[in-house]
């Protein structure tokens, strides 16, 4: 009796460097990046497109300093977010900026289980979802495309939560190999796997190609919401990825002062987050 086949073939692989990534954008696109806050950011991947030609993207985040820096970079169209923050520094300051400016021509704010949903939503394939989160609150006078339903159970009134179906989904991950099988080691996975499932094309990027090290109960996506996997020790920047590193709040500190000082190109030149030289 033969051996099975494998369940993966040997040669099936996913991995593929900034570069091809970048040839997978372009402006007017939507655009979805996994973490939360100052919280394992795809940074090294937002370098990229910060340096690019690319331009009016409509961005859905739990907004960090990737959103700062896309919005001081003038490529933000729409920003569909839950918050912009830097944990250490409540209210992120590039996008303090272009929110006080006006420099962001459309903005949808949703709450936090809000976000959750519209992927969930994208994820599934359906319009909406319904949720109670929002009720009560100014978001709905705010945001005039929200509906409410009416559940034809309970006859509850409901906030209808679009769908939001991304072109492209960015993620950082501790972990994950070459068939773009991917693992979380901190103890919150956030919704990398919503944002990737939304997506018509998810890329991964990681701190390292091994699995060794990552107990199956950390793992996070599987190979079919996965379309490439960029190998950049240290790509979530100055963010946090634990267990690997830390939040380096020295250098969040020095972005943060590149808001008043108007010193952000000379900040990305400086620190390329995992980029190669």
């Amino acid at each position: 009796m033969t051996d099975p086949a494998p369940l993966v073939p040997a040669d099936f692989d996913l991995t593929v460097d900034i570069d091809h990534v970048l040839s997978r954008l372009h402006s007017g696109m939507v655009l979805g990046i996994g973490g939360w806050g100052s919280r394992r950011k795809p940074m090294a991947l937002i370098h990229a497109i910060a340096e690019s030609d690319i331009t009016d993207l409509t961005i859905v985040s739990f907004g960090g300093p990737d959103v700062g820096i896309l919005c001081a970079r003038g490529k933000v169209q729409q920003l569909i977010f839950g918050f912009v923050s830097l944990d250490v520094i409540p209210l992120e300051p590039h996008f303090r900026e272009a929110r006080e400016s006006g420099s962001i021509p459309m903005l949808l704010e949703l709450g936090e289980g809000m976000l959750v949903q519209g992927l969930r939503a994208a994820a599934w394939g359906l319009p909406f979802l319904p949720t109670r989160a929002g009720l009560g609150s100014g978001l709905l006078e705010h945001n005039e495309d929200l509906q409410t339903v009416t559940c034809p159970y309970t006859r509850d009134t409901l906030v209808a939560v679009p769908a939001l179906p991304l072109d492209v989904a960015l993620v950082h991950t501790n972990r994950c190999d070459r068939h773009g099988n991917a693992r979380v080691l901190s103890p919150d996975p956030f919704f990398d796997h919503l944002f990737c499932a939304a997506a018509r094309e998810a890329y991964v990027s990681t701190e390292s190609l091994d699995l060794n090290d990552a107990p199956l109960h950390t793992h996070l996506l599987d190979r079919s919401v996965v379309t490439g996997v960029v190998h950049l020790p240290g790509g979530a920047g100055f963010t946090e990825c634990l267990p690997d590193y830390p939040r380096d709040i020295a250098t969040m500190k020095a972005y943060a002062e590149t808001a008043a000082t108007d010193s952000l190109d000379a900040f990305l030149a400086e620190h390329r987050m995992g980029r190669p030289a």
